[in-house]
């Protein structure tokens, strides 16, 4: 099967994990319960993880139970210094631009933040679009319907012609039950529920060079 399209995850996945950043959004999403939702600091890690683990985000889970403005939790939880987190990235984006696919950011944030991330990075061009959690309709990966819907946006009908990449082994296997090739970031070794496994996404082109090797000579 030839690819046609790469779908990128955003957060910890297109930047290391140690970085700190996705921490610090997570610590911003329990300041938000506590502060805006009034919520004690003794439940708020166990209801957070509940929700996560349940809907994808805590955010989906905070709408359906506690109708939360989606607006103001996603401006609030993303409202951090990023350039203390993260750096432009020179080998990410010769390995972005040379990728002969079309490719796509797929993530549960919003299109703002992953502009920013993106613009840090020094990547914002290298990508046809951002399918966000607002272009999925607040359907939130793992649910099968954002995936359907991202494949929509992208104008793919077959999913075993894509490509996508994500750190989370939950997004990557549903994923995979669809017919995506699935790429899991930020772990060595194999990992059995996925097709490949990278230490970090600047390794795509070592590790699966067919990507670029089925192109060779198109244009």
């Amino acid at each position: 099967m030839e690819f046609e399209v790469a779908f990128f995850d955003l957060d910890d996945t297109l930047y290391d994990k140690q970085s700190g950043l996705w921490e610090a959004i997570r610590q911003r999403m329990s300041l938000y319960m506590h502060e805006r939702l009034g919520m004690s600091w003794d439940i708020i890690p166990t209801l957070r993880r509940h929700y996560f683990e349940t809907y994808g985000t805590t955010l989906r889970g905070l709408q359906l139970h506690h109708q939360v403005d989606a607006d103001d939790y996603l401006a609030y939880v993303h409202d951090l210094p990023l350039h203390e987190f993260i750096q432009p990235d020179p080998e990410l984006r010769q390995m972005l631009t040379t990728l002969p696919l079309r490719r796509f950011i797929f993530t549960n944030a919003d299109r703002d933040h992953a502009k920013r991330v993106l613009k840090i990075l020094g990547i914002a061009d290298c990508f046809e679009g951002i399918i966000d959690v607002r272009a999925i309709h607040f359907y939130c990966k793992p649910e099968p319907q954002a995936y359907q819907i991202a494949l929509e946006i992208a104008q793919v009908q077959d999913p075993q012609k894509c490509v996508y990449l994500d750190d989370s082994l939950v997004n990557l296997v549903a994923a995979r039950a669809l017919g995506f090739y699935t790429v899991l970031v930020g772990q060595d070794g194999h990992e059995a529920q996925v097709d490949l496994s990278l230490r970090h996404v600047k390794e795509l082109r070592v590790k699966l060079p067919s990507l670029w090797e089925n192109h060779r000579g198109e244009r």
